[in-house]
């Protein structure tokens, strides 16, 4: 099919994420990609700033997650997951216990970073109904947090910059704290966390869980918090009855510097969300992992059973993606590299400060964030990005980027400048 068909089609008949058929933005054809490069129709070659909204931890085309992928499309591509198991999604839960933080031992496995908030949400409802305290039915989360696209997800996202308040009336109305005013390297005193202890102090008899993203907003706002506000969040929970619910689907598996951003905190949650990153980018799949009391407290109670169970839940070819991409990140000095793309995004958007239309330039791990003062336009902005040779896609006032971990240090160098260019010419 040529280009201008193609695209015409698309036009008429395919809805893209958050986008109108009035007046659609423009899109560009892909025909290949490879390492940090998405090749578009024409022949021209992109740097991935973006990782494919934060997923291609390792790159595209990579030999060692094709084979894996070819290897498991030859014995089983699929299986129903309720009565049966299989090697991968064996593999891939002593893996994710051994990762993720100390306690966390029982994987459910999920289709996307939406569902694996889902099933954490019914998690913390079930497992308090199972101990006679059905009353504990609203959640507390954050505001500027993000937690997925699907009901469940949306009603924990803030309400104005979660992007759902279109479904405010329909959805459960959940109670919010004010987003951590700590910054990262920043101390984290009781003024800054007496609006959430004040919160759970008033409400704590009906609320099920705290679900926070650690360390790093996402969606919402790409803000870096302290590590002392999650300790302190932990310890709240701890004292008033509350399960601590973390979504690091977009902060999992090395992108702020640990393998997981409640390391920086010390902390383990009891029930942790997965996704993007998890399969190198390849297919879709998610975990949630819980500890012993969450898992025993729900399989105690009435049902004596966990009431979730998707149709592609374990797939095995996802699972074989998953254990090929988590051994290409254990099997490497991912910190170190980590710390370089860190430093290099320091020192590459360090120019965007002088920019009159900036307001803030803030580095974590691979996480880079420009926040200008003003809303940019995104299709305008994009198509110079692309122009550069580059592709990052900004939001609102927030012109970031994630690049894939294995960008080299030319190619990193080549993305931070193109991104300064632009805004300077913006």
């Amino acid at each position: 099919m040529d280009t201008d068909s193609l695209l015409a089609l698309d036009r008429q008949l395919l809805w893209h994420p958050y986008s109108s058929f009035n007046n659609p933005p423009p899109v560009y054809p892909v025909r290949a990609a490879q390492g940090v490069y998405i090749e578009l129709s024409d022949g021209r070659k992109l740097i991935d700033g973006m990782s494919s909204w934060w997923c291609v931890l390792h790159g595209y085309n990579h030999p060692a997650i094709n084979q894996a992928i070819k290897d498991q499309v030859d014995k089983v591509s699929h299986v129903m997951f309720g009565g049966f198991t299989h090697e991968p999604a064996v593999s891939l839960a002593q893996k994710l216990v051994a990762l993720t933080p100390e306690g966390l031992n029982k994987v459910f496995l999920a289709d996307s970073g939406s569902v694996s908030v889902e099933v954490a949400l019914k998690m913390a409802l079930q497992f308090w109904r199972s101990k006679g305290q059905p009353q504990k039915t609203r959640m507390l989360a954050l505001h500027n947090g993000y937690h997925g696209d699907t009901f469940g997800a949306m009603a924990v996202c803030d309400p104005v910059t979660g992007m759902h308040h279109l479904f405010a009336d329909a959805m459960p109305q959940h109670l919010f704290a004010p987003s951590p005013s700590c910054g990262f390297n920043e101390p984290c005193d009781d003024e800054h966390i007496q609006p959430l202890r004040e919160l759970i102090q008033q409400h704590h008899t009906t609320l099920a869980a705290l679900i926070l993203e650690p360390i790093v907003q996402g969606a919402g706002g790409m803000r870096f918090y302290s590590p002392q506000y999650l300790k302190a969040a932990r310890a709240l929970c701890d004292e008033y009855g509350l399960l601590l619910i973390a979504d690091e689907i977009a902060t999992g598996f090395g992108r702020t510097g640990k393998m997981f951003a409640c390391e920086h905190a010390g902390i383990s949650p009891d029930i942790l969300c997965l996704g993007k990153g998890l399969t190198g980018g390849y297919m879709t799949l998610a975990a949630t992992l819980c500890n012993d009391r969450v898992a025993q407290g729900i399989c105690d109670g009435e049902a004596g059973v966990f009431m979730h169970g998707p149709t592609f839940m374990g797939n095995p070819l996802a699972c074989a993606a998953a254990n090929a991409s988590l051994t290409i990140l254990t099997e490497q000095d991912w910190q170190s590299r980590v710390a370089t793309i860190e430093q290099q995004l320091r020192e590459g958007l360090a120019p965007c400060r002088d920019l009159p239309e900036v307001a803030e330039v803030r580095v974590l791990g691979t996480i880079g964030v420009v926040e200008m003062t003003a809303p940019v336009d995104m299709a305008v902005i994009q198509r110079k990005f692309v122009d550069q040779g580059v592709w990052v896609r900004p939001f609102g006032r927030l012109v970031y980027v994630m690049p894939p971990l294995i960008i080299n240090d030319k190619e990193l160098a080549l993305l931070t400048s193109a991104l300064c260019r632009v805004l300077a010419n913006s």
